[in-house]
């Protein structure tokens, strides 16, 4: 078992030195190890994992696998998972307990494949479901394990019933919340609304973090002293430039050479395609728009792409001597999974998981949930958005 961080500990601690909480959001396919072992470099206090599908979690070894690594220097974390039932987000949070310092509830995923399958947004409407899920993890797993949930705006312009709503999700006990400042039907293009923001912030007692349209750490200045907020969450902003909570207005080239350093040492840990994208994310303004489009096309070896970025951003002669990172090895996690399988026979618990009409059998995959539901739908420019070609999606 790793040695745990309190969480609310951190909180307390930034209120007390007036400021706030600098967090590194939870992004489908991107919060993986080695870009919270980056993010950390740069002042960034606390790191999400990606969103984990918990019903996959809990029924797959393979999805363990893929979806969740981490290593003695992976702290403060907080495991993010996605589940529609008490049973699957108590289950995963139990085997992850271990290795985490605390379990949130994606309660904010606006896509179409996860309302319609009761995930994310869609559990807004039954928020008696959500405090039910948060209350017995938090009466199962005592603090100072943190337990929290992250959810959007039920109206932009009535604030009452999100404010009942996190008043109502407060009283389960949880160690704090994150509210992004936009409904679900909303678009990226459609502002925050801070005036929300600050009014859920004064009616709660836990601490609050605010998310949404963060690209500076000037952005998260205003932010806080907004809203009041205890913590800033940081998704496309910080994908862009991981360096943004140190002050840095874009990426700097050190960044890059610290982001191919952590790759080249975790080698066969990091997929070519997480590796290539964070590359292609942190670059845009770095490179020409001509050199970006060379980089995304590159053949998919890593080593064409570690020479490319070496080459057209002078690496060799970028001196870094604030940053010297061995990076550790991973922890091997073990999972005990028993409490689960009693759990979902006792309730009659599906065996698989139906997306778009097709079964998803998680032992037949590489565990990837996820991308076997980008596989089978088509998303709306909400959903998912592009730079040069490269595209992410999230929640934000």
């Amino acid at each position: 078992m790793k040695e745990k961080t309190k969480i609310h500990e951190l909180f307390s601690l930034a209120a007390e030195r007036n400021t706030f909480l600098k967090i590194c959001a939870p992004m489908v396919r991107y919060s993986k190890l080695e870009f919270r072992s980056l993010v950390r470099t740069y002042g960034t206090d606390l790191a999400f994992t990606s969103m984990i599908m918990a019903d996959s979690f809990c029924k797959s070894e393979k999805a363990r696998l893929n979806e969740f690594t981490t290593n003695k220097d992976d702290t403060p974390l907080i495991a993010q998972f996605a589940a529609n039932n008490t049973i699957d987000f108590w289950s995963a949070s139990e085997m992850v307990f271990p290795y985490v310092d605390g379990v949130d509830l994606n309660c904010g995923c606006p896509q179409r494949w996860a309302m319609a399958e009761g995930y994310g947004s869609a559990l807004l409407k039954t928020p008696e479901l959500i405090a039910d899920m948060l209350g017995t993890v938090r009466r199962n797993i005592p603090g100072p394990f943190s337990v929290s949930v992250k959810v959007r705006l039920l109206s932009s312009s009535n604030h009452k019933h999100t404010v009942d709503m996190c008043r109502q999700l407060e009283a389960t006990g949880i160690t704090f919340l994150t509210v992004h400042g936009r409904t679900a039907a909303e678009m990226t293009k459609v502002p925050v609304h801070r005036e929300a923001l600050q009014e859920i912030k004064q009616s709660l007692t836990i601490p609050m973090v605010a998310n949404g349209d963060i690209f500076t750490l000037d952005d998260a200045e205003q932010m806080y002293s907004q809203t009041k907020c205890d913590g800033v969450m940081v998704a496309r902003g910080i994908l862009s430039n991981p360096a943004l909570f140190s002050g840095h207005k874009s990426t700097p080239v050190e960044c890059v050479k610290r982001w191919l350093n952590i790759c080249q040492q975790a080698d066969t840990d990091i997929t070519y395609q997480c590796m290539h994208h964070h590359f292609s994310f942190m670059t845009e303004s770095l490179l020409t728009k001509r050199l970006r489009l060379q980089l995304n096309n590159l053949s998919k070896e890593k080593q064409n792409v570690y020479e490319f970025v070496r080459t057209h951003l002078s690496l060799d002669d970028v001196v870094d001597d604030t940053f010297m990172y061995d990076y550790p090895p991973k922890v091997s996690c073990f999972y005990n999974d028993q409490n689960y399988h009693k759990r979902a026979t006792e309730h009659g618990a599906k065996s698989n998981i139906t997306a778009n009409g097709c079964v998803y059998d998680p032992e037949a995959s590489d565990g990837n949930f996820f991308r076997s539901k980008l596989d089978n739908t088509q998303s709306t420019d909400d959903e998912e958005e592009d730079i040069d070609g490269v595209s992410f999606l999230f929640d934000e």
